[in-house]
């Protein structure tokens, strides 16, 4: 027989058999390694225990410890057998798919009655009892034609279709949990044993059409989560309670600060609330980027579609792009619109970004590289096409504003504008409640433009920008972009979930498409480099993960309704308007609430409402002068001069950046 050399992790190699499994190389290691053994990574690639080797190859044995492999495998094979159980239950059942996906699995399935949150449980029950079972995992491969049948056989049409789909090369690999059977290409455990029987909950079902088409059969989506042990379940659940009572949106209606409807899909509805603080962060960033160099500027929305073709997105994004078209010989208000004619029409389009623009008002008069680095930012409105599947809150839209910029510098300012900008992002950040940042360092990819001395030399100046400011990155080798490096900065809200917001990209590629130049101190002309950096994203998202990061309960500088003064009685009406001027007069954003309720009422609905303060004011209050101040998420009131309220509040008003 042929022989073959595996290579271990250790660096030592062994000649073995070819055709030999892991799971006889873990065998032949140690007694002790074959029972923990749950997979092989070989040559990279995840390897079920059960796959011959037929060539040279580097191996690791994989067991329950390797976190990675481990959680794939177990919401792999829960996967199977929650289907298992399915059609243990209800045998009439059809199964179709059943992928791992984040945190955990789901399987679509082809039922008459829909299932129940009671039906769920029965399903659970039934897959802790095939756990317990510690039925054998084994697979084999098919012909094409054998598999057919088989399931032709056993009433399974979309297992025949997905048969059908498989190039013909490709071969069909069957896996047996015990008696029941699918079709999948692993790789998957050794029994069902091997999976955590407490580590594991099914979530939620609905609806999904068979393939995507909404033209095929209506199937059922049975979601799950798992880990590797109960801890980590409780955890996850424990986060899932959280993020249910922080959802932007829940919180939006109950403070009263946008809306969506469908007449607008993937647009916000800005209420009162909501746009003092989209314009109170907006206020923020405006000073914050003035007083880092920068100058703002304003683009048009709408643009000939000549520009984009000069930047390479009409080409490459397109399909995210709003196209509008307009007949440029309508002259009057009583030409028919909707007849046009071609050979006037101007194709324009909605900006899906900035900047293109940018360019051209760099491009307007000589720059010199005594102009350099020139820094420019605007709050740019911008459109860009979502599925509306995708669509989520204000977090995922199709209209935005982000707080862009870019800077147009030297290849030897690089490094130092780096630097720089990652230590402005640092204080916003700080300033907006995230102290802690992650930065990952995208490198260049497989295809790519520009030469490799460019390229070492770009890399060479981002990573030296992040050692001097004292951070540590995370490397991403070849996920860059086609014409530069960037990084790429995450935030980790208070229930540990993370959020990519700001980057910084190095652009030589756009100037040069563009035609933009500098003359240089040799009196040549020479390209820019573009900088594309942005701290919060878009305004939109990132004001819907300050709310779910503070539980609507912002910063008081932030808060839309900082203060509401309320009547203990009517007498005490004109005292409460007087409060309120004062708190408005020191830059307070404050309101009355006089209506005839019960204070623990005003209080109560007020809470829901997130307001940071309430004071409230009856005779006593009036006589001396003071005010009740209760402050949101605290039982306990407290008595506090008229003059000392105002003093204090104004102070936490203010913005950190103004402190």
């Amino acid at each position: 027989m042929a022989q073959i050399t595996l290579t271990f992790p250790d660096g030592n190699s062994r000649a073995v058999d070819a055709g030999i499994t892991p799971a006889e190389v873990a065998a032949d290691i140690s007694k002790s390694l074959s029972k923990k053994a749950i997979s092989a990574t070989v040559n990279g690639r995840h390897w079920d225990l059960q796959w011959p080797i037929d060539a040279d190859a580097t191996i690791a044995i994989n067991t329950m410890q390797d976190t990675a492999p481990a959680l794939e495998l177990i919401r792999h094979d829960l996967a199977h057998i929650m289907a298992r159980a399915v059609q243990e239950i209800w045998p009439d059942v059809k199964v179709t798919i059943g992928p791992v996906i984040e945190n955990g699995w789901y399987y679509d399935f082809d039922r008459d009655e829909p299932f129940t949150p009671e039906d769920l449980g029965a399903i659970e029950k039934k897959m802790r009892e095939i756990i317990n079972k510690r039925d054998p995992v084994t697979t084999e491969v098919w012909e094409r034609d054998r598999a057919i049948k088989y399931y032709e056989a056993n009433n399974e049409p979309y297992k025949v279709e997905l048969i059908e789909a498989i190039p013909g090369s490709d071969p069909i690999r069957m896996y047996w949990h015990g008696h029941w059977q699918d079709l999948c290409r692993g790789p998957h455990l050794q029994h069902t044993g091997q999976v955590p029987a407490d580590a594991f909950k099914l979530m939620s079902v609905a609806g999904a059409y068979w393939r995507g088409d909404s033209s095929r059969q209506m199937l059922q989506r049975i979601y799950g989560v798992a880990f590797q042990n109960k801890e980590q379940l409780k955890a996850h659940l424990h986060m899932l309670e959280e993020a249910a009572k922080r959802d932007h949106r829940k919180l939006g209606r109950e403070m009263d600060l946008f809306h969506m409807q469908e007449e607008a899909p993937g647009q916000v509805f800005w209420h009162p609330n909501g746009w003092t603080i989209y314009t109170t962060l907006q206020d923020y960033m405006r000073r914050k980027q003035r007083a880092g160099g920068y100058n703002e500027i304003n683009t048009p929305q709408v643009v000939d579609r000549k520009l984009w073709e000069a930047s390479g997105h009409w080409e490459k994004y397109q399909h995210h792009m709003f196209i509008v078209e307009v007949d440029e010989s309508r002259d009057g208000e009583n030409d028919d619109a909707s007849a046009k004619n071609k050979d006037q029409t101007r194709i324009n389009a909605l900006k899906p970004m900035n900047c293109p623009c940018h360019v051209q008002v760099y491009n307007q008069g000589l720059k010199s590289y005594r102009d350099l680095p020139l820094r420019l930012a605007e709050f740019g409105s911008c459109a860009r096409f979502e599925p509306s599947g995708a669509l989520h809150g204000i977090m995922r839209v199709r209209g935005f504003t982000q707080d862009d910029a870019h800077i147009f510098c030297t290849e030897d300012q690089i490094q130092q504008e780096c630097a720089r900008f990652i230590d402005f992002l640092a204080d916003v950040y700080r300033e907006l409640g995230f102290p802690e940042f992650e930065i990952r360092f995208a490198t260049r990819p497989e295809k790519r433009v520009g030469t490799d001395e460019s390229w070492d030399y770009v890399e060479g100046a981002l990573e030296n920008a992040i050692k001097a400011v004292g951070r540590d990155y995370t490397l991403e080798p070849g996920d860059g972009a086609f014409y530069g490096p960037k990084l790429d900065f995450y935030l980790t809200d208070a229930i540990g979930r993370v959020w990519q917001c700001g980057t910084f990209q190095v652009d030589p590629n756009l100037p040069e498409r563009l035609g933009a130049s500098y003359i240089g101190a040799d009196g040549e002309r020479h390209r820019p480099f573009m900088l594309h950096r942005a701290c919060l994203g878009s305004f939109e998202r990132f004001i819907g993960i300050l709310i779910e990061n503070w539980e609507g309960k912002l910063p008081f500088w932030l808060a839309p309704r900082q203060v509401v003064v309320a009547s203990i009685v009517s007498d005490a009406d004109d005292y409460c308007r007087e409060v309120v001027a004062a708190l408005n007069a020191a830059g307070i954003r404050a309101e009355a609430d006089l209506r005839n309720e019960k204070i623990n009422y005003k209080i109560r609905e007020h809470s829901v409402g997130k307001v940071p303060v309430i004071l409230a004011c009856g005779m006593k209050e009036i006589e001396e002068r003071t005010v009740s101040v209760r402050r949101l998420g605290e039982q306990k009131t407290s008595v506090t001069s008229l003059d000392e309220i105002v003093s204090t509040l104004a102070k936490e008003a203010t913005a950190p950046d103004l402190l």
